[in-house]
């Protein structure tokens, strides 16, 4: 049997890992845009120079040696011939299989404003050619506007701090915090504030309306408004952070079914509407975080194999930050709804925030120490209860989950 894997990022590696388990005698054949293979969640150390592309390379074996597997490198995909089950790069035929995996990725998204789409000293930061490029214009590049305050944003700003210190660096973000997503105010606000002692700007609650350039191609400026009225920022270059979109655009007119959101509907064993061919990782929608399309990557691997296996680890929230040595995870809720309890404890070195909801915690942050992350994922993630402990949710550990017979076994009590 043949297995066609478009993409060559986290999910489709985890989907060639368990096929070369399950189905030894069965070839692969990957076909992906990416020449290399990197970790995405490591392009700002790529930027600031501590590794070279080899460095963030996640794989520590040769596994794409092995003689079942065919890589064809440096092909965008343009179309996918369903019924053939072949891939198109403009009219080249240039692979098919007996399965299909859609294991794509995302990309930037680059918003419709001023020259942002066409400009070239304006980049987005989701590939490897995207960090390559960012490092070489910022070479030259005194003053850099950065458009989003996410982690995406942040990671490229820490890493040109590292690389190339005396930079004029300022972050243009629509929410009134940075890192809206992964953190709650008070836990971003202490990485802005080592940000700005690097001499980062930040204008937060700010929207980018324009863009200046200079009739070359080049964007000078780029204008907002905040509450104060209209801004300009001026710019050598540009970094958006702003979101990214399945890669999912070659299959438009493919005959797929897709949600109500414009993703591909994906059955619970993580096949499209058209039987043998399979999505994982961001290009299925589901959760693009490393460990999720991993296992999405495996779980489909199984079924394009013939092992019926659904899916059902959908849980996502989860988000880890470290910047300048300040480390923090939140998991679930990072902000309360009406009626729910909000428990907090700090001190000079630690942020410690528990939501819980009719008891249930719903969402932890961890700043500082992070120690104990697994067993609050384990409780938010299950929906378990910990009101009816009688003690503070700060002192719930595995223990008060487990009682002793008179056999002396552990037994499950709650």
């Amino acid at each position: 049997m043949k297995h066609l894997i478009i993409g060559a990022g986290a999910a489709a590696i985890s989907a060639i890992r368990t096929i070369l388990k399950e189905k030894p005698g069965d070839s692969i054949v990957i076909v992906s845009q990416d020449e290399e293979v990197y970790s995405r969640c490591m392009l700002h150390k790529f930027i600031s120079g501590e590794r070279d592309a080899g460095g963030i390379n996640f794989i520590n074996d040769d596994i794409l040696n092995s003689p079942q597997i065919q890589w064809i490198k440096g092909k965008t995909i343009t179309r996918l011939d369903t019924a053939a089950k072949t891939a198109y790069a403009g009219e080249e035929a240039v692979a098919s299989g007996d399965t299909v995996l859609i294991a794509t990725g995302a990309n930037s998204v680059t918003p419709p404003i001023g020259e942002l789409r066409t400009a070239k000293n304006a980049f987005g930061l989701r590939h490897l050619s995207d960090a390559r490029a960012i490092v070489e214009c910022a070479k030259g590049a005194k003053k850099i506007a950065v458009i989003g305050a996410g982690l995406v944003g942040l990671d490229a700003v820490y890493g040109i701090l590292e690389s190339s210190p005396g930079k004029e660096i300022t972050v243009i973000e629509m929410a009134p915090a940075a890192l809206a997503i992964n953190l709650d105010a008070h836990a971003a606000e202490a990485y802005q504030r080592l940000f700005e002692k690097n001499g980062v700007k930040f204008h937060l609650a700010s929207k980018v309306v324009n863009t200046q350039g200079d009739g070359k191609g080049n964007i000078t400026a780029v204008d907002f408004e905040d509450a104060g009225g209209k801004k300009s920022v001026p710019c050598d270059m540009v970094i958006m952070a702003v979101g990214v979109r399945p890669a999912i655009a070659f299959l438009d007119g493919c005959g797929f079914e897709l949600t109500e959101r414009k993703g591909l509907k994906m059955s619970d064993y993580l096949e499209t509407s058209i039987p043998g061919i399979y999505a994982a990782g961001d290009a299925a929608g589901l959760s693009g975080i490393w460990p999720n399309a991993q296992k999405q990557g495996e779980m489909a691997a199984y079924n394009m194999t013939g092992t019926k296996w659904a899916y059902d680890d959908k849980f996502a929230i989860k988000n880890t930050v470290n910047f300048f040595g300040l480390l923090s995870l939140s998991v679930g809720a990072i902000n309360p709804q009406e009626g729910d309890e909000v428990l907090v404890r700090e001190d000079r070195n630690n942020y410690r925030k528990l939501i819980l909801r009719q008891g249930v915690p719903v969402g932890v942050i961890l700043q500082g120490e992070i120690g104990g992350s697994g067993f609050w994922l384990h409780l938010i993630k299950n929906r378990i209860p910990i009101d009816k402990l009688g003690k503070s949710p700060w002192k719930v550990s595995y223990a008060d989950f487990y009682g002793t017979e008179d056999t002396g076994e552990y037994k499950y009590v709650v």
